[in-house]
């Protein structure tokens, strides 16, 4: 049994384990101390002192977010040598703070006006001595505001503790210190995948992702548009969280209905491109084994990850599967065999995408994944994004009618929902791969080694004659110590998913900013218990797909499916093409 202690934290006693922080003891009381640079998922910083208290026999005040307790300690957290301390603390941040809350991108979700509501602070009363700094803008999916930076430092840990990228990072000292990029670059030119993950956990308004809501409604208010709209799997457990909803909560027909009061004509399911994308990449993945290509494969859905490769391991790009990410593939196909069944001309088509990640903003803008100049992939706009459009139109989420997404590309399988949590794509292309190799349905179709919140799982898996060793990783941190091996020959797997984000899409850059990895735990338990519920759980299966290979692509791998389905990849210097 580990050791207990007891403390008591503004005359109320606690009792914890040993090593707890005072500002998680004060939680299990019910006391919420302020706190500014501390995440929990994060290494301690201990940079803000916002979370300062007063701790008997102690001269100075305590950082709550370090200091471990100990027995018979006693803590207070509302005195006014506590309170006097973390206003002024607020005030100096807000005297090197950028004032224009009312039209920044964070109003209204931002901790630091949360503290500055918190504690009365109504108007800074010390000089404003704030520096004009440029906004970074130079890219599809990321805009740093630096006179917005708080500096707790918050997307410095996840840059490099979480990702190993390290594309930006503190530099100057004493007031002239500033959180930015090597020679303070735009990040297209730094060695940034835009993963988006600094946006999540920044604080204020400092990083965020660029905003395309007006865009879309534009296309909306156009009578000559016809606005199609496809939604990620790892949306539909996400959104909720905005609106109180309980983490995880699967509110899939909500937001078909909501979508359809914003204005959008139809409704579809990014999870039928997932279902395209695994049998594609399932037949890939076969023909690879049976006419010995380059091993392993690696998946490619997470455009984070394939920026990842294409900046930082070039030369191992053959490893990557040709086939292109749900989002692109459903795009592709709802301007060529959708247009062509509607009678809509493709350039009177709006495609719109609504994605747990910033990266697909970037992805959309691939010149390779479009036609004549044309993007298959109109306009993407993140959870967030989708959340400012529903208070925008002014939609009681909670309280809304439940609707269906629209036919045919509303039609998906259990398979394609699992798509958005680490390790769903490995065990959606097993359940259609091992039918095909042996003719027979998989055992188990729910493939647990391959499930969990662990960085790098290995696993083997016999097909037919062929034993596959796997390995699923999330994060890429992880993704780096997989690729080293490779780069050296070390590495014996023969099918590896990589998903950018801790968790997977989930826990993706574009996700509500009140992502923790407990929360992206429950959104990956939701998308398990979607797969669970469905009625086709084999990408194979989707009725709508067998009907589009019959009397379109022919067959998985086909020609045809290679022109649509599939794309390239190429090495890249720093600086990304857009």
């Amino acid at each position: 049994m580990e050791d207990m202690i007891n403390l008591k934290i503004n005359g109320m006693p606690v009792r914890v384990h040993k090593g707890t922080k005072i500002l998680e003891a004060a939680r299990l009381l019910h006391i919420d101390i302020p706190h500014l640079c501390y995440h929990p998922d994060q290494r301690i910083k201990a940079r803000c002192r916002i979370c300062s208290v007063e701790v008997v026999g102690k001269k100075r005040l305590l950082a709550a977010c370090a200091t471990e307790c100990w027995e018979g300690m006693e803590v207070f957290t509302d005195t006014k040598v506590v309170r006097d301390t973390q206003r002024g603390i607020l005030q100096l941040i807000m005297a090197d703070h950028e004032e224009n809350c009312l039209t920044c991108p964070r109003n209204g979700n931002c901790v630091l006006q949360q503290l500055c509501s918190r504690f009365n602070i109504l108007r800074p009363n010390l000089t404003h001595v704030a520096e004009h700094l440029t906004v970074r803008t130079g890219n599809p999916s990321l805009v740093h505001d630096p006179e917005k930076c708080v500096k707790c430092g918050r997307c410095i840990r996840v840059c490099k503790d979480v990702q190993g990228i390290e594309a930006i990072g503190f530099a100057g000292r004493s007031t002239g210190l500033k959180v930015t990029t090597p020679y303070e670059d735009d990040f297209a030119k730094t060695d940034c995948v835009l993963c988006g993950q600094c946006t999540v956990v920044c604080p204020v308004g400092a990083l965020v992702e660029r905003d395309d809501t007006d865009k879309v409604l534009d296309a909306i208010f156009d009578p000559a548009k016809k606005v199609i709209v496809q939604t990620a799997p790892s949306v539909r457990v996400a959104l909720g969280d905005a609106f109180g909803l309980p983490d995880g909560s699967i509110v899939t027909k909500k937001m078909v209905a909501a979508l359809r009061m914003i204005g959008f004509d139809k409704v579809f399911d990014t999870n039928y491109g997932a279902d395209l994308t695994i049998t594609e990449e399932a037949c890939e993945l076969i023909d690879r084994l049976k006419n010995n290509r380059k091993m392993p494969m690696t998946t490619s859905c997470c455009p984070a990850w394939v920026n990842f490769v294409e900046k930082h391991y070039p030369g191992e790009i053959e490893h990557l599967s040709s086939t292109k990410s749900p989002m692109s593939i459903f795009s592709a196909v709802l301007k060529t065999q959708y247009a062509r069944q509607e009678k809509i001309a493709p350039e009177n088509i709006f495609s719109v995408a609504v994605m747990p990640c910033i990266a697909k903003k970037y992805e959309a803008r691939r010149p390779e994944l479009g036609k004549n100049g044309n993007f298959d992939t109109d306009a993407v706009i993140t959870t967030r994004g989708l959340i400012k459009l529903i208070k925008y139109i002014g939609i009681d989420f909670v309280n809304l009618q439940e609707d269906e997404f629209d036919d045919p590309m509303g039609e998906s399988t259990g398979a394609g929902a699992i798509f958005g949590t680490t390790g769903g794509v490995m065990e959606a292309a097993l359940r259609t791969a091992y039918e095909w190799l042996t003719g027979r349905e998989m055992p188990t179709l729910e493939y647990t080694p391959v499930r969990g919140f662990e960085g790098i799982k290995e696993a083997q898996v016999k097909i037919d004659k062929y034993n596959l060793k796997i390995a699923v990783v999330h994060t890429l941190k992880n993704a780096a110590l997989v690729m080293n091996k490779l780069q050296v020959g070390q590495c014996d797997y023969d099918f590896i998913e990589i998903m950018a984000c801790p968790g997977g899409c989930v826990g993706g850059g574009g996700q509500p900013v009140t992502t923790t990895f407990a929360a992206t735990k429950k959104r990956m338990s939701a998308l398990y218990e979607i797969d669970r519920s469905s009625k086709l759980r084999r990408s194979h299966e989707n009725p709508y797909l067998k009907k589009l290979y019959a009397e379109f692509l022919v067959s998985p791998g086909s020609d045809k499916a290679h022109q649509l389905l599939h794309t390239c990849y190429q090495a890249r210097t720093k600086e990304f093409d857009f």
